[in-house]
C-alpha cells in the first residue's frame, strides 16, 4: 500500500533549527534561492519495513529545509531487489529518491537512469572504500551508499542449539525435526540459492559485456559436479526439519515459533531479537554434505545504495534528500532501528555497530562471501529450477536435465 507522506512548508518561513535535530553533516542553507510558487514533489522508494525509519528521516529534511520551499514527498515501498526492473517500466515518471542493491548500478547507469554524483568527493571520504567502489563505475560515483551489510548468515535460536551444532546443516535440521520444528531457507531467490553452489568449484558470473552471464552449474566434471549439489538439495528439501520461505515466513516463523533457525540478513535483525530474547544468536552459514564431503556455505556479500533519477523534476532537491538520507546521522539511526550495518567510516566504527550480534555474523560469513555480480538472465531460471525441486517434479533421472535447462537460461544472450 502506498502511504504518503505531505510535507508542506511556506515559502515565507524562516529557515529553522531546533535543538536536537541538527544533521552531522549539515547543508548550508543560504545556497539555495526560496523557489516562488512550485511545489517540490518528490517520489521516495524504500523498502516496506523501512516506512517508519523513513519518516523520521523525512522529518530531519523538513527541519533542515523549512523555509526554503514547499514539499510533497511521497514515500512508497519498493524492494530494492526490484527496483531496476520497476524503475525500467516507466524511468521518467518512476521514483525521484529510490534505494537499490549495488549489483542493479550497471544496468541503471548504462540506461541514463543515473548521472555522476556531483559533491563526490565528500561522499567518497565519508565512506568505506568498498561501499564507494561499489557505489561507482570505475573512478565515477554514481550513487549514494547505503549500508555494507546486504549479505547473509545464520540466524539461530540458542535454546535449541550449540554453536558446535550450527557447523552442520545436516545436523541443524536433525535437531529442529527432533522438536518439531524447521530451519528456514529461501530458494525462490537465486541470491540464496549461489550458497550452495558458490563453494564447489562450480562457477557463475558476469561476462565482460557487463550484460551476459557464464555458468557451470550443470558442470559433468570436478570433485563436485552440478549433479552432485543438486542431489544435496533434493535431500535437504525433504528433510522435515527444512522450509523453504522468504523474508516475511521467516519472520512469521520466528515470532510463532516454528522456525528456530534460518539463513538471513541484518535487515530481520530485530525481528529475531524480539522473538527469541536472550535466545538470540548468530553465526556464519554453516557446511552442508555434499559429493561426500562437507562443504561450507559461501554467499553473495553487497551494499544498498541509494540513488536519484536523473528524469526528476527536482534534481537537486532530490539529490540532496539522497545526501540526507545517507548521512552519518541517518545512518547511525538507520542501524538503532533496523540494525543494518553503515557505510559511513564514522557511523561504522562506533562501539555500538562493532558489538552487533548480527554484525559480527556478517564480518564472519565475508571470509566466504563474494561480491554479487550477476546479469539479469540469472535470476528466472534459478527460481524455476528450484520451484520444480520444492514441488517435487525433480527426480534422481531427471537432474541433469533441469540442471543443463537453468544454466541455458542462465547464459542465455
Amino acid at each position: 500500500m502506498k502511504r504518503k507522506i505531505n510535507l508542506w512548508f511556506p515559502a515565507f518561513l524562516l529557515a529553522v533549527s531546533l535543538s536536537g535535530c541538527q544533521s552531522k553533516n549539515p547543508v548550508s542553507a543560504a545556497k539555495d534561492p526560496v523557489p516562488d510558487s512550485d511545489t517540490v514533489n518528490l517520489t521516495v522508494w524504500g523498502a516496506s519495513e523501512d516506512e517508519e525509519l523513513l519518516r523520521q528521516i523525512i522529518d530531519g529534511f523538513e527541519e533542515e529545509y523549512r523555509g526554503q520551499a514547499d514539499f510533497l514527498i511521497t514515500y512508497s515501498p519498493q524492494s530494492e531487489s526490484n527496483c531496476t526492473n520497476e524503475l525500467m517500466g516507466d524511468l521518467e515518471n518512476g521514483a525521484d529518491v529510490f534505494a537499490f542493491a549495488d549489483d542493479q548500478l550497471n544496468t541503471l547507469v548504462a540506461s541514463g537512469a543515473l548521472e555522476p554524483v556531483e559533491n563526490a568527493d565528500t561522499i567518497k571520504k565519508a565512506n568505506l572504500p568498498e561501499a564507494v567502489s561499489a557505489a561507482s563505475i570505475g573512478d565515477t560515483l554514481y550513487a549514494f551508499p547505503l549500508t555494507a551489510d546486504n549479505g547473509y548468515f545464520l540466524y539461530y535460536n540458542k535454546e535449541y542449539f550449540t554453536r558446535e551444532d550450527t557447523a552442520s546443516l545436516e545436523q541443524m535440521l536433525d535437531i529442529a525435526a527432533l522438536h518439531g520444528k524447521k530451519v528456514s531457507m529461501e530458494w525462490s531467490s537465486g541470491w540464496y540459492v549461489y550458497s550452495l553452489f558458490g563453494n564447489t568449484g562450480l562457477t557463475v558470473g558476469l561476462n565482460d559485456d557487463g550484460i551476459t552471464n557464464y555458468c557451470t552449474w550443470n558442470s559433468r566434471d570436478g570433485k563436485i559436479k552440478g549433479i552432485d549439489v543438486a542431489r544435496s538439495m533434493l535431500h535437504i528439501a525433504e528433510h522435515p526439519g527444512f522450509i523453504s520461505t522468504d523474508d516475511a515466513g521467516f519472520v512469521e516463523g520466528i515470532k510463532n515459533g516454528t522456525i528456530i533457525a534460518g539463513v538471513n540478513g541484518v535487515w530481520n535483525a530485530v525481528a529475531a531479537q524480539e522473538a527469541w530474547g536472550s535466545g538470540f544468536g548468530a553465526s556464519k552459514l554453516p557446511s552442508y554434505q555434499c559429493a561426500g564431503q562437507q562443504v561450507q556455505m559461501t554467499s553473495f556479500s553487497g551494499y544498498k545504495l541509494i540513488g536519484v533519477n536523473a528524469y526528476s523534476k527536482h534534481r537537486e532537491w532530490a539529490s540532496k534528500l539522497a545526501e540526507w538520507i545517507t548521512n552519518e546521522e541517518n545512518q547511525e539511526l538507520r542501524f538503532q532501528m533496523r540494525a543494518q550495518g553503515p557505510s559511513n567510516i564514522n557511523a561504522a566504527s562506533s562501539e555500538e555497530v562493532q558489538n552487533s550480534t548480527a554484525i559480527a555474523a556478517l564480518l564472519e560469513q565475508s571470509e566466504f562471501s563474494s561480491p554479487q555480480r550477476i546479469g539479469g538472465n540469472f535470476w528466472d531460471p534459478v527460481t524455476a529450477f528450484t520451484s520444480d525441486l520444492l514441488s517435487g517434479l525433480l527426480t534422481a533421472e531427471n537432474l541433469q536435465e533441469h540442471l543443463d535447462s537453468m544454466v541455458e537460461g542462465i547464459t542465455a544472450p
